[in-house]
């Protein structure tokens, strides 16, 4: 049977800067994901992409193209209303876990389908991983259930969401063109469509440790994210968070797990706790529970409740011990002052080097590896005094974790302030 499309033809006309027609569209994803486009023809267009740019419409047509190349999830039948979040990636950024059973507890779903992290940014999948017995891999059937009874599930994405994301996301990993905006936000934007959700909360991250380094980028995918989101009849709303430095004070698997319990427990960092009931009042709101303070439920205890069902559900045992790194190393302060800078990539790769991340899918990572920061900009410091402590199992790591945090760090005279963004920069949607 011969094909309705020509590859070449899709690609010279992105190339010159020409607008991709709807039937152009639907058909280079399909045939992409049948195999009938080669990767070098895809990176090829990728590219074109890249530099050329797509308007909304030709945004929209290519993620409509990439949900219909798998199935599609629909929680209606649950007996509440859904919400999800979704983030761009950080360092530190550990929220998913206290804000899903903190919403959970006030009384909207969270259908939360996360991934495991390469590079400097962790995955969800593998903090939670850490916890003696708990299993990513569950079944719709299993989702479902656990969404009607506990209202919140952190769980791998099936295969059959949205294949032609997953194609396409490894080429664009080979071929310079992750940075692509349209790319970047029909990618997650068709999973998290596909998916189901009513209610949809970005958080896209600003800043070193963050995939867009400055806030006209991150707004600009933030508002193309909200565009598609709205277009699909999901409520969509982003909110520009800062990635100057790590969220909270860890930055690595059980260390991170270890911090959100502590956040559900009604303590934790300042930074953590501010951010996660900031997206979870906009996932209410989204949501349809305007009226729920969720801060009530993480002071009453309401939300550790449905963390510890949550995963108990999922064959993990709430009450064992983390796994804990067998070698720590001190880096400490050279001289008193402030600090007034800690780069969220440097930690983030010292973490990912102590064995925290994985630099290809197949990579296993250590539990208890990764950085702990004892001082956050605006802290006074005195010489000698511990900074940061690294943790891993295998200790011939120190060295090159060391070498990525050359100044990482800035200490200034005392009465220094930093220059530093907000936490919540703004709000999209």
């Amino acid at each position: 049977m011969s094909e309705p499309f020509d590859a070449v033809d899709v690609i010279t006309t992105k190339r010159d800067k020409r607008e991709l027609g709807d039937g152009q569209i639907d058909w280079v994803i399909d045939a992409y994901t049948r195999g009938i486009v080669a990767d070098e023809q895809m990176s090829s267009l990728a590219m074109a992409v890249l530099l050329n740019g797509m308007n909304r419409r030709e945004i929209a047509r290519w993620t409509a193209a990439m949900i219909a190349s798998g199935e599609r999830m629909d929680f209606s039948a649950l007996s509440r209303p859904t919400a999800d979040k979704h983030s761009t990636g950080g360092v530190g950024d550990k929220i998913t876990l206290p804000l899903a059973p903190l919403v959970a507890a006030c009384g909207v779903a969270v259908p939360q389908l996360s991934g495991r992290g390469l590079g400097h940014t962790g995955g969800t999948l593998d903090k939670l991983e850490s916890i003696p017995g708990w299993r990513a891999g569950l079944t719709t059937q299993e989702m479902f259930h656990q969404l009607e009874d506990v209202g919140a599930v952190i769980c791998a994405a099936g295969a059959g969401l949205a294949p032609a994301d997953k194609k396409l996301y490894a080429l664009r990993d080979v071929t310079g063109t992750v940075e692509a905006i349209p790319l970047i936000a029909s990618s997650i934007m068709s999973k998290k469509i596909a998916e189901g959700t009513g209610a949809l909360v970005l958080d896209v991250k600003v800043g070193s440790g963050a995939f867009m380094k400055d806030v006209d980028q991150a707004r600009e995918l933030a508002e193309t994210m909200v565009a598609l989101g709205t277009d699909a009849g999901v409520t969509t709303v982003a909110l520009l968070t800062n990635m100057q430095t790590p969220l909270g004070l860890t930055a690595g698997n059980a260390l991170e797990v270890r911090e959100s319990v502590e956040v559900l427990a009604g303590g934790g960092p300042e930074d953590v706790v501010e951010l996660t009931v900031t997206l979870a009042r906009e996932m209410l709101s989204a949501a349809g529970r305007p009226d729920v303070d969720p801060a009530d439920a993480l002071r009453d205890g309401r939300a550790m409740d449905v963390w510890r069902r949550m995963i108990s559900s999922q064959g993990g045992d709430p009450d064992a011990a983390l796994p804990v790194a067998h070698e720590t190393h001190d880096v400490l302060a050279p001289a008193d002052g402030v600090l007034t800078q800690l780069d969220a990539l440097k930690v983030g790769i010292a973490a990912w080097r102590l064995g925290a991340g994985r630099a290809r899918k197949e990579d296993p990572v250590q539990a208890g590896a990764g950085v702990e920061l004892h001082a956050k900009p605006g802290a006074q410091v005195r010489g000698g005094e511990r900074l940061l402590t690294l943790h891993t199992d295998t200790p011939d790591r120190f060295e090159r974790a060391l070498d990525a945090l050359d100044r990482a760090f800035v200490i200034a005279p005392t009465g220094s302030r930093p220059d530093l963004l907000p936490l919540v920069i703004e709000r999209v949607g």
